[in-house]
């Protein structure tokens, strides 16, 4: 077995199904695959679609909420695939993508992931390729240079790369390797748990490749969303940075980083409130969240207090949504 391709979802029965036609519909004639769907508990019929519509598929199913993280490693430990291919349930495969991430990766025997160029649904690039965060780009971002001195994904064309780390919605990982080092952290809920694992591969003498030419879109959930849900998701965001930043790097450096990262909240707060299509307290929140990561109810406690309404009989949905969703960083 050649390739796995290996989805995660929770509650997002529509896009799934459109990431596994996406599979279908582009995968490379000749390449021995499988495709494994962890469904995270859902609500919304997506394992009995999955099953009714793509009976080549694999559905693994929970009964409890988990973190990205913890479902990740899972499915890869399940997967027969010498490569996996990670996909959030709202990754859309275009053509060519796998073939671009597979030849990457056989091209270059010392690189143990390759992550695909990620576009908007109207096919804008969006960033997904960074440099490991330190102090160096938590500076940049609180002097506004992020996306010039710490993005290293630009929309262009051109051969794979070496970069720092890439958004794992859609990305190839050797499964050798991925085992080498243990999978990823379950700490982590969701929010830096790919850069922690691509860190690792890293140290360990690995590259990280971003491959222009493979393409995907992702529908991602908008930084702005003003329901609970948004909330304990910057609240998770900001919690998981945090804990790479403490398992990485010294305390001197994880306060400083701290309050850089609050500052570079500050002149977007002041500025929402003169726009009107954003919204102030959103990035107020962020400012806090930077400071004081452990305040707050973020989606770890959400989905632990949905396992505990499920054993005890209580219906209803306390998770804030999608659990791979993802914010932005700036």
């Amino acid at each position: 077995m050649e390739l796995s391709y290996c989805v995660v979802n929770t509650n997002g029965r529509d896009v799934l199904l459109e990431c596994l036609r996406s599979i279908r519909e582009t995968h490379p004639e000749g390449t021995g695959h499988e495709i494994l769907v962890l469904d995270n508990a859902s609500e919304d019929g997506s394992a009995a679609a999955v099953e009714s519509d793509f009976p080549e598929a694999r559905v693994i199913r929970r009964d409890r909420r988990a973190g990205l993280a913890e479902n990740n490693t899972l499915i890869m430990r399940e997967a027969r695939g010498e490569v996996c291919l990670l996909l959030n349930e709202d990754s859309q495969l275009l053509e060519g993508a796998v073939k671009e991430l597979l030849d990457a990766l056989h091209d270059d025997p010392g690189a143990a992931v390759a992550g695909a160029q990620l576009v908007d649904p109207q096919r804008n690039p969006i960033p997904c390729a960074w440099r490991f965060p330190d102090l160096g780009t938590a500076l940049a971002q609180a002097l506004l240079l992020h996306r010039r001195l710490v993005t290293q994904s630009h929309g262009g064309d051109g051969p794979p790369r070496e970069v720092g780390w890439i958004q794992s919605c859609t990305m190839l990982v050797r499964s050798e390797v991925a085992e080498s080092v243990g999978y990823l952290d379950p700490d982590f809920f969701v929010y830096s748990e790919e850069v922690d694992f691509q860190k690792r591969m890293h140290d360990a003498g690995w590259r990280i490749l971003h491959v222009p030419r493979a393409r995907a879109i992702h529908h991602e959930q908008l930084a702005t969303d003003r329901s609970a849900g948004g909330r304990r998701r910057i609240v998770q965001f900001h919690r998981g940075r945090d804990l790479y930043m403490q398992k990485h790097h010294s305390k001197p450096v994880v306060l400083a980083a701290r309050v850089l990262w609050a500052v570079s909240y500050v002149p977007r707060a002041l500025a929402a409130m003169f726009m009107r299509s954003q919204d102030p307290g959103t990035y107020w929140l962020h400012t806090r969240q930077a400071l004081r990561p452990s305040r707050g109810e973020s989606m770890r406690e959400a989905a632990e207090a949905y396992n505990a309404a499920r054993d005890s009989g209580i219906a209803g949905d306390q998770t804030p949504g999608r659990s791979s969703s993802r914010v932005a960083s700036s």
